[in-house]
């Protein structure tokens, strides 16, 4: 029985639009998980401030009437939903970062992503072990190496799918 998947590979590697889509995520790793733990503390709150406050007043600047207890309801659904959504990314790029084989690759893409640094603090941090041009190669495999494994667990085609 044959099995027909993308390019007919076992290990797919990932186009150079999955490897910027990466990038762009990994970019705002830090942010994502930050603003979960925000999310996970206040919730309760954020509800009561969106319910009382004035942002639920009008969604839509077209609405002359605006329903605040159905606005409300729709702001707070969106906000749990942007909170799943991240959670989904961050846990599929830490998985695939857990298996980024080479560890200087590995080393350099956790200080500058996924610990949030700029690309100026992680040269710094390598400065003494590694040239610069080193440290850019290291975490340009590391961001391949993790888009391959997102290629090869189907993170694309459902991120695909979701929206």
């Amino acid at each position: 029985m044959a099995m027909a998947w993308g390019q007919a590979e076992l290990f797919p590697k990932a186009n150079e639009a999955e490897i910027q889509r990466t990038k762009f995520l990994l970019s705002k790793y830090k942010e994502m998980t930050l603003l979960m733990q925000d999310f996970e503390k206040f919730e309760e709150e954020l509800k009561r401030t969106t319910i009382d406050g004035e942002a639920a007043r009008r969604i839509d600047q077209e609405d002359l009437h605006a329903d605040k207890t159905a606005n409300a309801t729709i702001l707070i659904e969106k906000q749990r939903w942007v909170y799943q959504r991240y959670q989904f990314y961050t846990y599929q790029l830490r998985r695939a970062f857990t298996l980024i084989r080479d560890p200087d690759a590995k080393k350099a893409v956790d200080y500058r992503y996924m610990q949030g640094y700029s690309y100026k603090e992680t040269l710094l941090f390598f400065r003494h072990g590694l040239s610069d041009s080193t440290i850019r190669r290291k975490l340009i495999e590391g961001t391949e190496s993790i888009a391959n494994t997102l290629k090869l667990i189907g993170f694309f085609e459902q991120d695909k799918s979701e929206f």
